[in-house]
C-alpha cells in the first residue's frame, strides 16, 4: 500500500501502528515462523521528518542473520511505498528473549521449538507437552538454541535459551 498522495507536495504519511503491523508481517529468517516483531527485535518505529527510522536490535552482536532481517525489514517498507527509509542497528541494551512477544512464545512452541525459560531448560516437550526432558547438548541449530529430547516421546527438539 503506497503513501496516499494530497497533491504534489503533501503526502500521508501511514501512521507507525500500521508500520509495526507491516513489519510484523516480516519473518525471523533463521526461524521464519515467528515475525521480527514477536521476536523483540524491532525496538523503535518513528518519523523524522520525512524519513521513516527503523531500530534494530540483534539478538546477539555477531548473528549473522541481521544483514539479512535489515535488507528484508527495508524490501518490506519499500514494497508498502515507502522509500526514505533509514535503519538504525543498537546494541545497547543488548537483546533478551524478555523482549519475546507472548505471540512469538507461542508460535516457538507450535512450531516445535521450546520457548525459553528463565528458571533455565524448557518446562515441557513442545510436541507431547510432557516434562520429562534430557538436555543433549548445549549447542543447537543455531547458537541461540539448545538441543534436549523428550523421555516420553523419545523426539529431540531445539530450545531457546534465555538470553
Amino acid at each position: 500500500m503506497a503513501p496516499t498522495r494530497l497533491s504534489r507536495r503533501h503526502v500521508v504519511k501511514p501512521s507507525t501502528d500500521q508500520i509495526w503491523g507491516w513489519l510484523d508481517a516480516v519473518p525471523d529468517p533463521e526461524i521464519p515462523v515467528i515475525s521480527v516483531v514477536d521476536l523483540g527485535i524491532i525496538r523503535d518505529v518513528v518519523w523524522q521528518d520525512d524519513t521513516l527510522e527503523v531500530t534494530l536490535t540483534p539478538t546477539y552482536s555477531g548473528c549473522p542473520a541481521t544483514s539479512v532481517i535489515e535488507i528484508t525489514v527495508n524490501a518490506a517498507l519499500r514494497d508498502h511505498g515507502l522509500s526514505n527509509v533509514t535503519l538504525k542497528r543498537q546494541i545497547a541494551p543488548p537483546w533478551t528473549t524478555d523482549w519475546l512477544s507472548d505471540k512469538g512464545r507461542a508460535k516457538l512452541e507450535a512450531y516445535g521449538i521450546a520457548p525459553p525459560n528463565p528458571a533455565g531448560g524448557p518446562t515441557r516437550c513442545p510436541r507431547c507437552k510432557s516434562t520429562d526432558l534430557k538436555r543433549i547438548s548445549q549447542f543447537g541449530s543455531t547458537p541461540c538454541k539448545a538441543q534436549w529430547q523428550c523421555r516420553d516421546c523419545l523426539e529431540p527438539f531445539d530450545y531457546f535459551k534465555c538470553i
